[in-house]
This record gives structure tokens, sequence and C-alpha cells, in this order.
């Protein structure tokens, strides 16, 4: 069932032509995605005893770092053979194989339709509504402005529907999500984590493509070449992470995954024009460095003092709250990228007007040009200037937002001593509900 929902929805992707309907598919694929991370974590939890729970565990995160790694290579394959719809439609031949395997392979239950007339479907509906709302808004307000009649309408839309959506799930017996978890300090703070490390993540693989296919004109298997790092340093250290989360605090787990991904980040706040491969090289290895170490401790420190009750619902609203932030995170670095490409263009501008040599070193002007020079340019020189112009600021506003991301990130560690350790059993098994 849940492959199922998965490769129906990658196929409504597939057929979709405008940002509305595409946004729809999506929510449904996120909704399956987080069905799948419960239904695995269940499923690696329940089926295999407890001397080779850690073993199935780390075969589990390795297969879930593997996406990362050999995503951005067969998506730039297919983008650049065939159209960016394959990349969904590509999901469907696996998301049939898988759901037959499930059907075959795993035990049955008989299936209880008395369930349903609890089910909550005005929750249900609110939510669908606040999050598309949502996600279509902070998709569209960075261009058409954040009180404009679209954007504001569709966040004024989305807040109704969320106020009700809270109000429906504490006040119904049988909510469709139990918003009570986040009563727990530890599940709060692990959430919160999850938060901005969905910023973080989802903002630095939106900036790099944007970035080199922009600024550096690559296309998309090139592209995929240079984001395979973080993929691949992801995959040889998540075995690492594995062991250590059964060991260590995971709250100095967290602490020390949530530093490096910050210094991470912050080493890409200082990109220019010419930046490539080779500068980006280290950044990506320190990000993916960090990556396991910020997901595996914060599902432990918000899953391992729930009840074995709460955990289904805790687990999904845990990686709600990741994609929740990858979405708002996206439309911040928008916002920068829209809000201060400008000025910044405009200050480049200044510089070369005075005949600055640091800043035309900077954009790649020769210094010919404008050494000595003082006041505007021709028209000339204006026309052959703009460009290089224009791609700087698009560059420095870029590197604005991945300070941005930086700052947040390190601030997010001051919310972790406010969180209990977890005992390392409880851990062990609750960390495996991640994957």
């Amino acid at each position: 069932m849940r492959p199922s929902s998965s490769f129906i929805a990658a196929s409504g992707v597939r057929i979709s032509c405008a940002i509305p309907d595409v946004s729809v598919f999506c929510d449904f694929i996120n909704s399956a995605t987080l069905s799948k991370a419960r239904f695995t974590a269940t499923t690696v939890f329940l089926l295999f005893p407890d001397n080779i729970q850690a073993l199935a565990t780390t075969v589990a995160g390795v297969l879930a770092v593997l996406a990362p790694t050999v995503g951005p290579i067969v998506g730039g394959w297919l983008t650049e053979s065939y159209s960016w719809q394959w990349l969904f439609l590509i999901n469907v031949v696996p998301g049939i194989l898988a759901a037959g395997v499930a059907a075959r392979s795993l035990p049955s239950q008989r299936t209880s339709f008395s369930r349903l007339r609890g089910f909550d479907a005005a929750g249900l509906a609110a939510m669908a509504t606040a999050l598309i709302c949502l996600e279509i808004g902070l998709k569209e307000a960075p261009t058409s402005g954040w009180l404009s009649i679209t954007g504001g309408g569709l966040f004024v839309v989305a807040s109704i529907s969320a106020a009700f959506f809270i109000w429906r799930s504490l006040c119904t017996s049988s909510p469709l999500v139990d918003l009570r978890n986040f009563q727990d300090r530890n599940f709060l703070v692990g959430s919160t984590l999850s938060f901005v490390l969905g910023i973080g993540l989802f903002g630095s693989v939106y900036m790099m493509p944007v970035f080199l296919a922009f600024v550096r004109g690559h296309n998309a298997l090139e592209i995929g070449m240079t984001m395979l790092v973080t993929g691949i340093a992801q995959l040889c250290t998540a075995p690492i992470a594995v062991a250590l989360e059964k060991r260590i605090d995971p709250r100095l787990l967290s602490a020390a995954g949530f530093t490096l991904f910050a210094v991470g980040i912050g080493m890409s706040a200082w990109q220019d024009p010419t930046t490539d491969f080779d500068a980006m090289f280290w950044p990506q290895v320190v990000r993916g460095v960090s990556i396991m170490f910020c997901l595996l401790p914060p599902t432990r420190l918000a899953l391992g003092t729930l009840s074995a009750d709460h955990v289904p619902d805790a687990s999904g609203l845990f990686n709600l709250m990741r994609n929740l932030g990858g979405a708002i995170g996206i439309a911040l670095i928008d916002t920068v990228i829209y809000t201060r490409s400008e000025l910044l263009g405009q200050r480049i501008w200044n510089g070369l007007e005075k005949g600055n040599l640091a800043v035309a070193e900077y954009v790649g002007v020769p210094t010919a040009i404008v050494a000595g020079h003082q006041g505007s340019f021709d028209e000339q020189t204006t026309a052959t200037l703009d460009p290089l112009v224009q791609t700087a600021a698009t560059v420095r506003a870029l590197n604005e937002a991945w300070a941005m991301i930086a700052v947040m990130t390190f601030l997010a560690i001051l919310l972790i001593p406010f969180a209990r350790n977890v005992a390392s059993k409880a851990g062990r098994l609750e960390s495996s509900r991640h994957f």
C-alpha cells in the first residue's frame, strides 16, 4: 500500500503541467514518504530480534543514503536525455516491484475496517489545505511579494486551515495527528532540530544547482557529478554514525553534528563567480560527514522518551518538520536572492564606476577598463559589463543566503542543552525509526 501511493503520486507529477498541480502531487508524495518511514521503522523493530537490530538499522541507513549518492547523477542524466518529469516517473516500476515484494514477504494482518469510523476526514482536509496553500505560497511569494494578493491570500488560507487542524487535533478523541507529542520536551527539541536541518539540507541542495547552472553554466549531468561528493561522504560516514549513536550521549553527537554542518554551510558563503568543483569539494565533504550526525542523534532525542503507542504519530511529525523546514528554507533563500541581488548589483556598479580594482577582479572585468576610471560608463561598455555584474550580484546574494542558513544552524545548537539524556537501549530501538 505504501509503495503504491508513492508511484501513483509520481505518475501524477509526470503528467502535471502547472505548479499547483505539481504541488498537489508532491504533497501526496510527501505523505506517502512519511508513511513509509513509519512502516520501515516498524518493520525493523518488530521483525528483527534484539541481537541483530543494530545490523538491520545499519543496512537501512546505508540504503537510505544511496539516494543522495546516485540521485544527482541519475537525475542529471535523465534530465539531459529526456525531461525533468522522468525524475518522478522512474519511481513507478521500482514502486510496483516493492509493493509486490512487500505483499509476498511481510507477515499479513487482519484488516480492521471498524477503525475507519473514527477517521478524522475534516482534520485531513484542513491539514492538506494548509500544506498545499503554504507550499504554493512559499513558492510564489519571493517573486510576487509576501503581501501580494496571491501570496498573502494563500498564507491567510493556510493559516486558517492550520488553526482549524490544530484545534481539531487537540479536541477530537481520535486525532489524525497527535500534536500533544510536542508537550514532551525532548520531542520538541528534536523536532526543532529536524526543522533546522531541513532548512540547511534542502537549502544547500537547492543553492548548489542554482549556482552551478546560472553562474557556471553547467548542465544537469555536470551538476550531478559535482554534487556526488556530498552523497559519497554521507555514505561513508553512515556506519560510523550508527555505531557512535549507540555509545555516546545523543546531545553531544547532535551538538557535534550541527556544529560541523554549520561550518560546512558557512564554508560555501565565500564563493565567487569562478568557484567550481575544486572549491566546492571540501564544503561538501564537511556537510556530507555531518549529515548522519544531524539525523540519528536528534531522532533518538525526539523519540527515545516517548511511549511505544506515541511513536508512530511522533515519527511522522518529526519527519514532517524536516520537510516543512526545507520548504520554508527554500522560500527564504529565494527571497534573499530576489531582494538582495538588485542592491548588491548597484553596489558593484558603484565600485566599478569609482575604479575599484578589487571589485573589478571579483566581477571578472579586465582591470584596464576600470583603472583610473571615474563616473558612469558609456553605453557600449555598460552593455558589456552588465551580464558580469548581474552574475556577481547573484553570487553575493547566494553567499548571504549560505551565511543566513549557517547562522540558523549554529543557533539551533543552543536548544540541545534543554533536552534530557535518553537511555541507550531506548535510543537504539527508537533511532531505527528514522529510516
